[in-house]
């Protein structure tokens, strides 16, 4: 089992989410988050007064999948949340030790 975390951009979540549905995801948590990268954030004017904005908002997906789901998750995000501009994110993948499902105490692939 796999946890893979995706950090995309805030306006993308509706194209991922509907790709993740439509190749049989089944659950996904989404954290607005904020932070940079290469993109380093921008400058923005306000009232005159110029300042620098050093964490852009970003949208962070966990999805847990069983192994051979893998790919095609990690695909469909790629696909879906690309726009060829800097700063479309990262995928992390970890490994999964344990899941457990609270209400019947299911584990593991079961309790994805």
């Amino acid at each position: 089992m796999k946890k893979i975390e995706a950090i995309i951009k805030p306006f993308k979540l509706d194209d991922v989410k509907e790709a993740l549905k439509e190749i049989g995801v089944q659950g996904l948590t989404v954290t607005e988050v904020k932070g940079f990268g290469r993109q380093k954030g921008h400058t923005e004017l306000y009232r005159g007064a110029e300042y620098v904005i050093d964490f852009l908002p970003k949208i962070k997906l966990d999805i847990a999948v069983p192994d051979d789901m893998v790919i095609k998750v990690v695909d469909s995000i790629i696909d879906s949340a690309r726009t060829g501009k800097i700063g479309d994110g990262k995928i992390f993948i970890h490994s999964l030790e344990e899941v457990i499902r609270i209400r019947t105490g299911e584990r593991d692939e079961d309790a994805l």
